[in-house]
């Protein structure tokens, strides 16, 4: 302990500043390797379709990703408890839904917008109530991300890329999803919402 109190002097880092960003990284951990089992169920299956114009979204993403992390901040900057408190809370919660939604979508798992020739229109797990379930917990770690650690104005240009670039990949993969299962994917999506709750 009095060691750790040195450190925190030394650095002028709070505890629960210490504890909010170990818990961040090790979200982002875990939350990254939900997606490698259905990486492996995907490998292989044809692809019959897909959406060039994703890539954009995924462009755009990576941007707001890369302005969230970026060490950009005045002199003494320092993040409220309150901030640190929602952030660990946001966290873990997004990794799970992350988890889950990644188990539901299997074999149906694309980095991109695309489908499989054998593609189901998935309505189970977290798909009962979000239709993108996997944008928001990427959301939800973005969140978790700019409450810890990020400086206010970096914070705006990262999340305004992060909603501009998914809305690309969201209309993208609803268009093939509307082309391939029809009325189906409407009724679906007239009842469920994006990723966004009450936003649709």
């Amino acid at each position: 302990m009095k060691w750790t109190g040195r450190f925190c002097d030394h650095y002028n880092l709070p505890m629960l500043q210490i504890a909010t960003l170990v818990e961040l990284v090790l979200c982002w951990i875990v939350w990254s390797f939900a997606f490698l089992e259905p990486r492996k169920q995907a490998a292989g299956r044809t692809e019959v379709a897909s959406a060039s114009v994703s890539r954009w979204g995924i462009g755009l993403v990576m941007v707001g990703f890369a302005l969230a992390w970026a060490y950009v901040r005045p002199v003494g900057f320092e993040k409220s408890p309150l901030s640190l408190v929602a952030s660990m809370i946001l966290g873990p919660s997004s990794v799970a839904l992350g988890w889950s939604a990644a188990h539901s979508l299997g074999k149906q798992w694309r980095y991109k917008a695309a489908l499989n020739a054998d593609h189901e229109l998935i309505q189970t797990g977290p798909y009962r109530w979000i239709r993108h379930p996997i944008y928001a917990s990427m959301l939800g770690m973005l969140l978790a991300t700019l409450t810890a650690w990020t400086w206010w104005p970096m914070a705006l240009g990262s999340l305004t890329a992060f909603l501009a670039g998914t809305e690309i990949r969201i209309h993208a993969e609803d268009r093939l999803l509307a082309g391939r299962f029809g009325e189906s994917f409407t009724a679906y999506r007239s009842r469920v919402s994006a990723y966004i709750p009450f936003i649709r």
